[in-house]
């Protein structure tokens, strides 16, 4: 082999690794992205049904209801304006109240019933997620435009 096909053959080779590379790359930030949504947006059909995502807002007042089983709770989280019914099993953190804020990551299933692999809760009263916060003033500025109206 000559020195230049030699040097052309390094070359190729050298981009087809540095594509492959970027490909496995990213397929793996694809696998792991994880997107957040209002309770609107869910009622709204934006989210995807089936594949993982986070949902926040406020834990519904009188909806947290504790299975027999001691680890299953189910529960429901608004943004004042709609709400998506969660179930939970696993512990809870400390801070999980009714009417306080919560995000909950897992899976929409086919009925709307949102499938939680994990939830968090604020860790003090001046915190909420920005993405749960921002969600909960559009829900509210969407529920006072539709009273004036």
């Amino acid at each position: 082999m000559k020195p230049r096909h030699r040097k052309l053959a390094v070359i190729a080779s050298g981009v087809t690794a540095l594509g492959v590379a970027s490909i496995l790359v990213l397929n793996a930030f694809q696998s792991n992205l994880v997107f957040f949504f209002s309770p609107s947006q869910v009622a709204a059909n934006e989210a995807p049904v089936g594949r993982s995502f986070r949902i926040g807002g406020l834990v519904e007042e009188g909806s947290i209801r504790r299975m027999a089983d001691g680890v299953t709770v189910n529960f429901v989280v608004t943004d004042t304006a709609k709400a998506i019914p969660v179930a939970y099993t696993g512990i809870l953190p400390d801070l999980f109240k009714e009417g306080k804020g919560v995000v909950a990551q897992g899976k929409l299933t086919a009925n709307g019933l949102f499938l939680a692999d994990e939830v968090l809760a604020k860790h003090d009263e001046n915190y909420m997620p920005p993405e749960a916060a921002s969600a909960l003033e559009q829900a509210e500025k969407a529920r006072k435009t539709v009273m004036m109206q």
